[in-house]
């Protein structure tokens, strides 16, 4: 079985990822405009009727822009837990409420969705009843962790069963420290219901790496108070201490924030 992976969009600007097979799929988060989703699948020969479920991590505006209209227009299951979902159809930028789409899940109770063994746990960010996700297909598993302010041992536990990581790098810390955000701002991304820094995450895999894990792709990535290239740089160097080598231990990629990543595929 070919699986296949996609990150639409991975920022503060908007959050949209696909992972699936050649016949079906899911989507992780729906924070771009619908007709952006569209044209980054179309693009790679993914078509919308192929998407079976759309899971959301949590109810910010950069993970739930779409929603409305993929889960009313579209009818396509719209899966979060009930604390979320109440936060979802409060949300300011939610023209189109969810009703007949609504899914719920519970977190850390496995769900099949054909192929996929889906799991959910919680993270904390400072959203409506936060969670990522661990989705085991075909006995790969994939964990996406794309807003946390830490990692707890809950999160710790789904991170080290990944074959595929997707976890956030958002901010450098003196890039952040130094910029133009007011204090309190600062301080919410900081917080342990914030962001993870480039170096959080760093220390983590370097500590917790194994062979198990495969790739590793950094989600997230702020605008302002990050680079792509510092991202990757952080991790590389911090692994490399461990003795893990980039590009052949494990393979890295900082995920752009506005524009789709390459397709990737997986045997």
């Amino acid at each position: 079985m070919k699986i296949k992976f996609i990150s639409l969009a991975s920022g503060s600007s908007g959050n949209c990822y696909f992972l699936g097979t050649e016949q079906y799929g899911i989507l992780i988060d729906a924070g771009i405009a619908l007709r952006t989703i569209k044209k980054g699948l179309k693009d790679v020969g993914i078509s919308m009727e192929a998407i079976r479920a759309v899971f959301i991590t949590h109810d910010h505006a950069d993970h739930i822009k779409a929603v409305g209209g993929l889960g009313e227009k579209l009818h396509i299951p719209v899966y979060a837990t009930a604390k979320t979902h109440q936060g979802i159809n409060k949300n300011y930028c939610m023209t189109e409420k969810l009703h007949t789409c609504v899914h719920y899940i519970e977190k850390q109770q496995p769900m099949q969705l054909a192929d996929f063994c889906i799991e959910s746990f919680e993270v904390p960010h400072d959203g409506t009843d936060n969670v990522g996700y661990c989705i085991e297909i075909n006995g790969k598993i994939f964990s996406f962790l794309t807003d946390l302010g830490e990692i707890t041992p809950t999160a710790a536990e789904y991170i080290c069963k990944a074959n595929y990581l997707i976890i956030e790098a958002n901010y450098d810390e003196e890039m952040l420290r130094m910029g133009t955000y007011p204090p309190y701002l600062k301080e919410r991304i900081m917080s342990r219901t914030g962001h993870m820094s480039n170096t959080d995450t760093a220390n983590f895999l370097a500590e917790h790496i194994s062979e198990k894990l495969k790739y590793i792709w950094l989600c997230h990535l702020s605008k302002d108070n990050n680079h792509p290239e510092l991202a990757y740089k952080t991790i590389e160097w911090k692994l490399r201490e461990k003795g893990v080598i980039v590009g052949k231990d494990v393979q890295l990629c900082a995920l752009k924030r506005t524009t789709p990543s390459e397709l990737y595929e997986f045997e």
